[in-house]
């Protein structure tokens, strides 16, 4: 099965709350898939590492905010026994939550694990999402064989990640055009274009869209914008550029109204500053779709 196929894949997930509770300790399997996921809070990090999952070869997701930054930050690692490699990091504070993910016929080696690590840390790299406290891994050459079971290890996780509170692998929507409803967007100000399209997560705006360099009277009213506009400045995401501010690259905003503000330096109703190249506003085309 190659990832093209992988990406329209059925799945049936099994997810067990261990104390009950959806925020503590709970494990996830897939049919079919000889992996398991185990996660939880810090705050049972001891009942965590007594489960026999911990003593396993795996890899592992340790997760929080950054103190200095107010950024989620990720530490992804790999061990031959989760259990006393997680022991070393206890000294870290910035890490609230774990996810480990093993085999459960034991079959994952060390190479295996050092691969995944290495794929892991690469495709949060490119997603851009989140701080990654390590950078770097040496990873692993597979041969041909152990490398497509690892692909299928690796998408699976990649599934059961989200259903565990943890979204820093998927990818900012790139600019790829597609019909209806999930195409591309345009927000027009003052002769000014940002280019976007719908997310699971909000909406997109792409690389290279504008928004203008003064902001609105409302944006002292309502200053969520201004604030927005402020960190996307610092963080770089927003450069000026003559005029005018320029996206650096893709940025997914909570929503089409969020997106709308920073583009125009104020608040704004996003289902109606937004438009297809029909020039149908994303009210109209909501409204379109549900008749």
């Amino acid at each position: 099965m190659n990832r093209g196929e992988m990406m329209h894949d059925t799945a049936t997930v099994k997810i067990f709350l261990v104390k009950g509770s959806p925020t503590s300790i709970r494990t996830a399997e897939i049919s079919n898939w000889t992996g398991k996921a185990l996660a939880g809070p810090r705050s049972q990090i001891e009942e965590i590492l007594k489960r026999e999952e911990a003593d396993k070869p795996g890899v592992y997701f340790l997760s929080g905010i950054n103190p200095e930054t107010g950024k989620e930050r990720i530490y992804i690692g790999e061990a031959e026994s989760i259990r006393e490699r997680i022991r070393q990091h206890l000294s870290w504070d910035f890490w609230k939550s774990i996810v480990i993910f093993v085999s459960k016929d034991e079959n994952l080696t060390k190479a295996h694990i050092k691969y995944l690590e290495g794929k892991l840390i690469a495709a949060t790299k490119e997603s851009g999402r989140v701080e990654l406290e390590n950078s770097q891994s040496s990873g692993s050459h597979l041969p041909e064989s152990d490398t497509a079971d690892m692909d299928i290890f690796l998408y699976r996780m990649e599934q059961l990640l989200p259903l565990l509170g943890q979204d820093f692998l998927k990818p900012i929507g790139k600019s790829s055009g597609h019909s209806s409803k999930n195409g591309q967007l345009y927000c027009d100000i003052k002769g000014l274009r940002a280019k976007g399209r719908l997310s699971e997560n909000g909406l997109v705006v792409f690389k290279g869209s504008e928004a203008v360099l003064q902001e609105r009277p409302s944006a002292k009213k309502y200053q969520y914008s201004a604030k927005l506009r402020e960190k996307l400045r610092e963080d770089g995401v927003l450069k000026k550029e003559n005029d005018r501010l320029i996206f650096t690259r893709d940025y997914e905003f909570s929503s089409p109204s969020a997106a709308a503000a920073v583009v125009h330096g104020g608040s704004e109703n996003g289902l109606i500053a937004w438009k297809d190249s029909k020039g149908r506003t994303l009210k109209e085309i909501e409204e379109s779709e549900i008749q």
